[in-house]
Order: C-alpha cells, then sequence, then structure tokens
C-alpha cells in the first residue's frame, strides 16, 4: 500500500486508519531490533480506542506456547537478513543462549 508523505524507512510497519479520517492515517514503524510500538485501536467514532501493546501480546504467546522450544534458531532466518541485522541477531540469539554458536 503506497503510503505518501512517509520518509520512513523500515522493516515493518502498523497502519492504523480510522474510518471517519480516510485517506489519512497512522504509520508506525520499527525495524527488527526495535521494539513493537503500541498503537491505538480505532473503534466507532467516538469510542475510546484502547492501546494495543503488540510487543507485549507476542511476547506472552510465545513464553506459553514455548517456541524457544521448537524453533531451531541455528537456522538463518528467511527472507535473508542484512549483515547489520544478521550480527545483531546472532548476538542477540547467543546471548539468550538460543543460538549455540555465532554465525
Amino acid at each position: 500500500m503506497p503510503v505518501y508523505h512517509s520518509n520512513s524507512e523500515t522493516h515493518y510497519r502498523i497502519l492504523v486508519s480510522r474510518g471517519d479520517r480516510r485517506p489519512q492515517a497512522d504509520l508506525y514503524g520499527f525495524n527488527l531490533p526495535d521494539s513493537i510500538p503500541s498503537f491505538p485501536l480505532p473503534l466507532k467514532s467516538g469510542d475510546t480506542e484502547p492501546l494495543v501493546d503488540l510487543q507485549l501480546l507476542l511476547s506472552n504467546i510465545y513464553d506459553q506456547a514455548s517456541y524457544d522450544l521448537l524453533i531451531d534458531y541455528n537456522q538463518e532466518p528467511l527472507p535473508q537478513l542484512s549483515e547489520e541485522d544478521r550480527n545483531w541477531i546472532n548476538t542477540w540469539l547467543t546471548e539468550r543462549e538460543l543460538r549455540s554458536f555465532a554465525k
């Protein structure tokens, strides 16, 4: 989806579009090493918008489902990461003892 007047160079984006403000929308960008930003969830016009902490939700699901036991972190992720992100993820996984060696 094209986003006009956005100079944001990020890996991931959350686009929040309220029905009563279209075509205007809010863009929340973040990169691999960043936490996912919290964002307001639009409801009906005039309703109080709850703040969604997607990072907390995903972290809780990850912990409760024991994904650290299911995912082989010694495999390289797909799609391939940039060298900078690859170095960051190798360090991050090694520090948490999820990867047995630095690639």
